[in-house]
């Protein structure tokens, strides 16, 4: 009898792993090998030498891994989701661990066994795996092991940020060229991964017990685990390292490969050799760059142009000029003479050290120059600029925006635009009457810098050259998005798995390179907006395959010159030679100097304010020092200059927190605390005299800081929300540790009205319901047994806010009468806190006319005056000799205007004041506006752009600032140095811009109506059938623009701000695809769009379509806003009732349909059957939609259940999965990934909720509102209202329903909303809201555990109601199944595929499958 062997093979993104077992589970053979991108030959020598060394044995097998789907359809095996693998391997083998960390080349993976199984997966970011060890290694100039070893003998650990790879660079290489030890850096990376997994991945749920270390960065790198141990305190009991750890999933793998067959392991070897099943195209393909050698030979001569003067330094006598560019991975150098010729360059790598960099480049201009010459002036720029003029005593330190525009006017006196890609910066200015206009930089990311390319022709051991010369006549080049490099990697890897050559790929990243540059960073939507007249510099652009790709995007010839990487130096040098007068000699160190020059490099913290910012200090051998790492000047050691200049933002802050509290003797009620976070920062006076005076002794968490953070980090549920709302965990875990019983953090979704003429005042999502996220994820609440209050309040209404005060502290026995006078105290502190801010405001403006200083109003919400948040910018601005100002200051001085006319929806308070603050701006030359904007702060894709149309329509300069947990300021400084320089220099040339007007609304006319062809964006392919039908009948021509539309995507990045959500930019593309692709009459064509008037974007896309029409110079195309809330009026478009009634149709329709479409699908005993059902149904239903009779619609609606209902089936057991989410990613196939039918082939019923109930639960939040905010009876009554008559018209299908063998009907809203109240507030409006929850809630119960919760990337709402509440559900339905999965344009799909993948092998378990 034939032994028969077990063999799982783990294919993942970096490495393929095998493993043989023998019948008795022992391990006979195992390899793990790295595949450097090619599989298909890895894996068929892998398999060779398995068949060597084992022989031809009997076998049963399976395999897993990111790359596993492919090869299990090539090879023709079992595949099996490896997060099940592993989870099967930790239960044979470790069956005592508690928790398992995975971590792998490009996923990290967290399982916890108690219980129910829980897994997660790492989702849109790949910060703090496996390729991101390696990203930074390379920066240390090392490996991943010499990573290690340097980390053995670390001393102090400095704040990196895992979240992006590319961020983690720009923590780390100042702190290089700041000469911190590296092997700091390298515990410091670690630590940087452990923080990424534990807020990334634990998301929420505490990591305790006995922890497993798993997959290969966690096996070969000792000190990894070593951070892993110390930050969760494990005790040496609680580590699990199982032998072979890196090979678990393989060996998982193996295990699972018992319930299938087996075959001969020669027969696999001979599978392997065939490789044509073995391709499936996801990847896009894209133009080549050049169709011709001779197209590519022409371009080549015309760039061979632009090229400097050059003379000989040999010859050369009298004074020449010498600039330096230390750049943040490179040093470059130029020395030029009288006439700007160029006499000696260098151009490298700055080997982690710029400081030794440049004294060797002026070792060698010393030993270059000849007698005659001397070095006259010297100027250094760039990012070591303090650095290297302290300790060379360089004469001028210039910033580089002006340096590089110096060395570009050389070229092109009349250059507009200037784009300069470097390392891991991209800077771009414009150009306008001879002063820089703007300065755009990358501050969030650097995916489409230099350092990318190079990273990736590494991976592939390839030189750059021979990177890019493959690409230049590469034939189809891979479309590989414009999203973050880690992700880009795993696109590249997917396109290398389907055969892709090098070439193609290297085209494709260039491609890249500039899309991102122009459609992320400087959000060009028109290439117009360049200008005519374009440089492009930075060392990248030497790659002629990126300059090339620049050309065909922009469609424009481009001036590169041939210095185009020293462009920084060639400027400063031409800035040494401007500031020259006869006989000067430079003062920088001479030869002798240089080479006895000693550095000694030392670092401490700084203590003179709550930043304490860890010091690097370089002390010189003659005594002088450089100080780095400070945000302001006292760390330099320079006590506080300008210290007379006004800080507003110092000043709210102790303003609104400068309270005592009662002694504890005399708070007769006790102890309450208040959380220093998110709208606090407005609100704290208010509730602290309303507390006080109920004799409560009010307790404020401690000011905020890295370790408040850290204290908060493990249990955030959503690793993309805004940093702001992350800090509120830690502020809330402080009080508890302060041994505080009482929280109270009320929820607020309207503040007070601040202002006449504004559409709404809420608050963002998140300010709103964060709260509720705290109460349902901090388990550390119950553990120590504290009340946490978060009621729902309203205040813009002093009436319904003291009923409702009573309410809630009448419930804890306070009379009424003491509620109305502490109220009646607070309100009026209330009140002075807003008028000392004015007044403050008023006089600081008076300062500065009366002194000739220059202000800047530092624009963001109330709570980014918090110094952990801004990172001590005000004191940066002060430091350059400039007052600051918050918005709130000045925000009440703008003129009354009788109507606002802004493009967007003026419905959030905090950035009211944020447009009024810009008009004020507007009216004073001494006041320039900076907006603060959190990263992931989704609003402000909205507010951002109508800022900046407010202040460019009046001529101001507008900078829009990016801050997040990284405090690494050098590029914030950077741009504050540009706008001082660039308001110096139109004050100095007296440089007045035109102004543009804010454009004017276009109104849809009665006389349009006649002519006119109505656009409808696609929402839900069902439901939107028959809506063009019933409008037809009302005389409209609407016609709903397809479901699946590739385009749009392209579209509407090209149009829409890269951070607003996913549904804008596919609203909007798809309207602007249609109007572009000529099928239309512009001037006879309008564009329809529903509007909620809500607090969420959705509000916005109205505004959204109408900058795209603009930039399109399609602005004569009015944009009729459907909404049922009154926002805009057109005369030419009416709902009338005969509309409302087709529509109302439609819509039941619609959803009936839905229903029992899927329901019937994955049954049906002939395929097709049911599909074709439909379509016969679809086409009778219409004609009722145009001509509705009651009688027949309620025949057709029992029709049609009753022929779904009588179709052949196959009764069998499968799992059925709801897809529940934001509205339109939910319904939309594009915007999902085609998510239903993933799911059908994966096995599943699919279940989709109603639209109608959405429309239901619109209805019920006004009665809410009345009941417990500040809406209005009339409100609640057509509430009411609508709810019955939308339940009036689909009585009929739900009679139907229920009677049916195989499909169930909707319940009424009320019942959910009783559901959704046991576990979540329905104050909850924004987006989805509780009815997010209910949704869920009612499906488990019904049966249905298996949830794909959709949204987009970073969707507001869903942070708090669809991710937030997943633990409160999973641990009151502890089948609950859930997989969260975040859309957007540049999410790998492997990875959505592979989490899909996920929670069906769980849904089949639970099923017993």
């Amino acid at each position: 009898m034939n032994k028969t062997y077990k063999m799982g093979l783990d294919v993942g993104s970096t490495t393929i792993k095998v493993v043989v077992m023998d019948e008795n589970d022992n391990i006979i053979y195992k390899e793990y090998r790295r595949h450097l991108s090619n599989i298909k030959l890895t894996m068929a020598e892998l398999l060779k030498e398995t068949f060597e060394a084992v022989g031809d044995i009997t076998t049963k097998v399976c395999v897993t891994g990111s790359g596993g789907l492919m090869i299990s359809k090539w090879l023709d095996i079992p595949f099996i989701q490896e997060v099940v693998a592993g989870t099967v391997a930790v239960e044979q083998l470790i069956p005592e661990t508690n928790c398992a960390i995975e971590l792998g080349g490009e996923d990290a993976k967290i399982t916890f066994f108690e219980g129910n199984i829980e897994q997660r997966m790492n989702g849109t970011c790949a910060g703090g795996t496996g390729a991101f060890i390696d990203q930074m290694a390379t920066l240390l100039k090392t490996d991943a092991t010499g990573l290690n070893e340097l980390a053995k003998t670390h001393q102090t650990i400095y704040p990196i940020a895992s979240r992006c790879g590319v961020f983690s660079k720009t923590d780390i290489q100042p702190l290089l060229n700041e000469g911190a030890a590296k092997e700091d850096i390298a515990a410091s990376i670690f630590q940087a991964v452990v923080n990424q997994t534990i807020s990334g991945l634990a998301c929420g749920h505490p990591i305790r017990g006995n922890v497993a270390f798993l997959g290969g960065p966690l096996f070969f790198l000792s000190e990894l685990r070593q951070r892993f141990i110390e930050t969760l305190k494990l005790s040496p009991e609680q580590v699990i390292f199982p032998e072979g750890s890196n090979l678990f999933v393989a060996v998982g793998s193996a295990y699972s490969s018992d319930k299938y067959g087996t075959l001969p392991l020669s027969e696999l070897v001979r599978r392997v050799q065939n490789t044509d099943g073995a391709g499936d195209s996801e990847v896009g393909r894209l133009d080549p760059l050049f169709k011709s050698q001779e197209e590519l030979d022409r371009f080549l001569s015309r760039h061979q142009k632009d090229r400097v003067e050059r003379g000989s330094l040999e010859a050369y006598t009298g004074a020449c000029f010498l600039g330096i560019d230390v750049g943040s991975t490179t040093t470059k150098a130029v020395l030029v003479g009288r006439e700007g010729e160029l006499l000696y360059h260098y151009y490298g790598s700055n080997e982690g050290s710029p400081l030794g960099q440049a004294i060797k480049i002026v070792e060698d201009v010393y030993n270059k120059l000849p007698d005659g010459a001397v070095i006259g002036k010297s100027a250094v720029t760039g990012y070591g600029e303090g650095l290297i003029k302290t300790a060379l005593k360089v004469d001028i330190g210039e910033i580089e925006t002006i340096a590089h525009y110096k060395g570009a006017k050389y070229f092109m006196p009349r250059v507009d635009f200037i784009l300069d890609i470097g390392g891991q910066d991209m800077k771009c200015m414009k150009i306008r009457n001879g002063t820089i206009d703007s300065i755009i930089l990358n501050e969030a990311c650097s995916s489409g810098c230099g350092s990318f390319l190079e990273t990736f022709a590494k991976s592939l051991n390839l030189s750059m050259d021979a990177f890019v010369s493959q690409a230049l006549l590469a034939e189809k080049p891979v479309d590989l998005g414009t999203r973050c490099t880690v992700f880009m990697n795993s696109k590249v890897k997917q396109a290398q798995k389907e055969g892709a050559e090098v070439g193609e790929i290297s085209a494709g990243l260039s491609y890249s390179v500039i899309k991102n540059a122009l459609q992320k960073v400087i959000k060009v939507h028109n290439p117009k907006d360049l200008g005519e007249n374009i440089i492009v510099q930075g060392g990248t652009f030497n790659n002629n395959a990126v300059l090339r790709a620049f050309e065909k995007i922009t469609d424009k010839d481009v001036v590169r010159p041939d210095i185009a990487g020293l462009m920084g130096a060639f400027g400063a040098a031409l800035i040494a030679r401007e500031n020259y007068t006869e006989g000067d000699r430079s003062t920088l160190l001479d030869l002798d100097k240089l080479y006895s020059f000693e550095v000694e490099v030392s670092h401490r913290r700084c203590g003179g304010c709550s930043n304490n910012c860890l010091l690097t200090i370089n002390r010189f051998n003659d005594g002088s020092r450089h100080i780095t790492g400070n945000r302001c000047e006292i760390g330099a050691g320079e006590g506080r200059k300008n210290k007379d200049l006004p800080n507003l933002y110092q000043y709210k802050y102790k303003r609104v927190f400068d309270y005592q509290p009662l002694p504890t003797n005399q708070a007769s009620r006790g102890v309450i605390g208040i959380p220093r976070v998110l709208n606090q920062y407005e609100n704290y006076p208010f509730w602290f005299i309303f507390l006080t005076s109920l004799g409560y002794r009010v307790e404020l968490s401690e000011e905020s800081n890295r370790k408040v953070y850290e204290k908060g980090m493990a249990s955030i549920p959503s690793e993309s929300v805004c940093y702001p709302a992350k800090l509120v965990h830690g502020h809330i875990q402080d009080l508890i540790d302060r041994g505080i019983k009482t929280i109270f953090y009320p929820c607020i979704p309207y503040e007070e009205r601040e202002f006449e003429k504004v559409d709404n005042w809420y608050n963002c999502p998140i300010v709103m319901s964060y709260p509720e996220t705290i109460k349902h994820n901090m388990e550390s609440l119950k553990e120590n047994g504290v009340t946490f209050l978060n009621p729902f309040i309203a205040l813009d209404d002093h009436k319904r806010l003291e009923e409702r005060l009573t309410e809630i502290f009448g419930g804890l026995g306070i009379p009424k009468e003491e509620i109305s006078v502490a109220l009646k105290l607070a309100l009026g502190e209330k009140d002075r806190f807003r008028d000392d801010m004015r007044a403050k405001g008023e006089e600081t403006m008076e300062w500065l006319k009366k002194n000739g200083k220059k202000g800047i109003v530092l624009a963001g919400r109330p709570y980014h005056i918090d110094p952990e948040i801004n990172h001590g910018l005000d004191n940066i601005i002060t430091g350059l000799g400039m007052a600051v100002l918050t918005e709130d200051s000045i925000a009440h001085l703008a003129a009354e205007l009788d109507e606002e006319n802004f493009r967007v929806l003026d419905q959030w308070k905090y950035h009211s004041r944020l447009y009024k603050a810009a008009e004020v701006v507007a009216q004073y030359d001494f006041l320039e506006l900076v907006q603060l904007t959190s990263f992931g702060c989704g609003l402000d894709a909205v507010t951002s752009e109508q800022t900046q149309e407010i202040l460019e329509s009046k001529g101001n300069i507008y900078t829009l600032i990016k801050i997040d947990e990284v405090n690494n300021l050098g590029a914030v400084r950077i741009r504050m140095r540009s706008l001082k320089a660039a308001m110096e220099e139109r004050e100095k040339n007296h440089v007045k811009l035109p102004c543009e007007e804010l454009p004017e609304k276009v109104v849809f006319t009665k006389e349009m109506r006649k002519r006119h062809t109505l656009l409808a964006p696609q929402m839900s392919p069902i439901h939107f059938e028959f809506i063009a039908d019933a409008m037809a009948e009302s005389g409209y021509n609407v016609e709903v623009l397809p479901s699946v539309d590739e385009k749009a995507v392209d579209e509407g990045l090209t149009y829409v701000n890269n951070d607003a959500c996913y549904p804008t930019i596919i609203t909007t593309g798809q309207i602007m695809a249609a109007l572009k692709s000529g099928k239309y009459d512009l001037d006879n064509v309008s564009v329809l769009m529903t509007q909620t008037g809500g607090p969420c974007r959705a509000s916005n896309y109205v505004g959204f379509i109408r900058k795209a029409l603009k930039e399109a110079g399609m602005e004569q195309v009015p944009v009729i806003s459907l909404n049922l809330v009154g926002l805009e009026d057109n005369p030419g478009f009416k709902i009338t009732p005969g509309l409302a009634n087709r529509a109302m149709i439609g819509m039941v329709y619609g959803d009936l349909f839905q229903r029992v479409l899927y329901a019937t699908k994955p049954y049906e005993q002939v395929p097709g059957s049911a599909m074709a059902l439909y379509n016969k149904g679809k086409e009778r239903v219409k004609i009722d939609i145009r001509k509705p009779k009651w009688s027949v619609f309620k025949r057709n609606v029992t029709q049609i259940v009753e022929d779904f209902d009588r179709l052949p089936r196959i009764e069998k057991k499968i799992p059925k999965v709801a897809i529940v989410g934001e509205i339109l990613v939910k319904y939309h196939p594009t915007a999902n990934n085609n998510l239903i039918e993933v799911l059908e082939n994966e096995g599943a019923e699919v279940v989709v909720p109603d639209l109608i109930d959405f429309f239901l639960y619109c209805c019920y939040n006004s009665i809410y509102k009345y009941d417990e905010l500040s809406g209005s009876k009339s409100g609640k009554t057509a509430g009411i209202a609508g709810i019955k008559v939308l339940e009036m018209y689909r009585k009929n299908m739900k009679k139907a329903l229920d009677k049916s063998r195989h499909f169930h009907a909707p319940s009424t809203i009320y019942k959910k909303a009783e559901k959704a109240r046991e576990l979540i507030a329905l104050g909850n409006q924004g987006g989805e809201g509780w009815f997010l929850t209910a949704e869920m809630m009612e499906l488990i119960e019904s049966g249905v555990e298996n949830i794909v919760c959709v949204q987009p990337f970073a969707c507001l709402p869903n942070h708090v109601m669809g991710k937030g509440m997943i633990k409160p559900i999973r641990k009151r339905y502890p089948k609950a199944n859930i997989a969260p999965i975040d859309y957007d344009p540049g999410a790998s799909e492997v990875n959505q595929i592979n989490r899909i993948k996920l929670m069906m092998e769980t849904a089949n378990k639970n099923l017993g499958i």
